[in-house]
């Protein structure tokens, strides 16, 4: 009987835990009484709609909002297209909100709803002094703007770094200057992105929010790795890289010592491109390769056991590379490949044109030309 009353009652307790997961918001929004206020959740770049209220003859409201175990919610509280509030609420938390119709608030309850706040606001002063200033494109105005805009991106970083656990940190880093220039816009900034979320993620390791930070790091990233690819090539004559072939050994392009090198993109997906490793480039091969011709053929495939069967098949004998991830690969990007298959030559060293190359005829006319 004691073991059966033990049982029941780590039940009701269990229970209880899964029912605690939630944030209560009670407040008072002056100027709106017996209109309606709209909760709402962002998931990460959209905003859900979770509770439509019906303001009290004073303006007051109480709701609450889900909120699992370390996994804070960006909670936003509107009245008509007005945003009047913006919560960051952790489970547990019971906020109180005094707010108007304007978008001034104040919020206890919360800590990092506070930090939110503060956030919001000094992003709202420096949109108002960067739209303060004369629309005229002049000398001058753009000395103002620039100042303006170091300043607030200098002070942002301040806070980026003195609150790297604090989830606060992820609307900063997503603010904009207008429409499409980002506030962190440098290449360099792919630095500060990867070091946030990764200590964010020794906090709040299952947060939709640092999932999602961790992906735009990681494309900044490849951004910027193959921005300084492309600086090294104005010194070796062409984007460099370095990806494993097909029994797993690492070559770099750049190591190629051949006085021509058909840079070759491809995918084992594509009949097209299968068809004309064969019947194309396998006889030129064949003829050149002698002569000082070596192909480097890069596959995009993600399937890596479909992309080696076809290469053990093809029985090329020129150099195959691929990583497995598609179009994800740090190669993307670095050479023109909108279309698969494509090629591009480097010769001595050096990209060249090779404009003229449009079928077996003239790629044979071409390496006669060069080697």
């Amino acid at each position: 009987m004691k073991t059966s009353r033990f049982i029941s009652a780590a039940a009701v307790c269990l229970a209880l835990v899964g029912c605690s997961q939630s944030a209560s918001v009670k407040g008072v929004i002056e100027g709106a009484a017996g209109k309606n206020v709209v909760v709402k959740m962002l998931d990460v770049n959209t905003y859900n709609t979770v509770d439509t209220l019906k303001l009290g003859s004073d303006g007051s409201f109480k709701t609450s909002v889900d909120v699992k175990k370390g996994q804070p919610e960006f909670v936003y509280l509107f009245v008509g297209d007005n945003k009047v509030a913006s919560l960051l609420l952790s489970e547990g938390d019971k906020v109180s909100v005094k707010a108007d119709t304007l978008g001034n608030y104040t919020v206890e309850g919360s800590e990092e709803s506070v930090k939110l706040q503060e956030v919001e606001a000094s992003y709202a002063a420096f949109m108002q002094k960067v739209y303060s200033l004369k629309t005229e494109t002049t000398e001058e105005l753009q000395k103002k703007i620039s100042k303006i805009y170091v300043d607030y991106y200098r002070d942002r970083m301040k806070y980026i770094v003195s609150n790297s656990k604090s989830l606060t940190v992820v609307p900063v880093l997503f603010q904009n200057v207008g429409e499409n220039f980002p506030v962190f816009s440098q290449e360099s900034d792919a630095i500060i992105f990867g070091g946030i979320a990764d200590s964010l993620s020794t906090v709040y390791p299952d947060s939709k929010y640092v999932k999602a930070l961790k992906e735009e790091a990681k494309k900044r990233s490849d951004r910027l790795e193959v921005s300084l690819s492309l600086r090294a090539a104005e010194e070796v004559g062409f984007p460099d890289f370095e990806l494993p072939d097909e029994n797993g050994k690492m070559v770099r392009l750049g190591s190629i010592d051949k006085k021509v090198i058909l840079l070759h993109f491809w995918t084992a997906t594509d009949n097209v491109s299968k068809m004309f490793n064969k019947d194309v480039l396998a006889p030129v091969y064949r003829d050149y390769k002698d002569k000082g011709l070596e192909i480097v053929a890069v596959s995009y495939d993600t399937d890596k056991v479909l992309w080696g069967t076809t290469v053990k098949n093809q029985k090329s004998g020129w150099i195959n590379l691929c990583d497995g991830l598609g179009l994800s690969s740090k190669v993307f990007g670095l050479y023109p490949t909108d279309k698969l298959p494509v090629s591009f030559f480097i010769v001595d060293g050096e990209l060249v044109d090779s404009s003229s190359v449009k079928d077996e005829a003239s790629l044979r006319r071409f390496l006669d030309s060069k080697l």
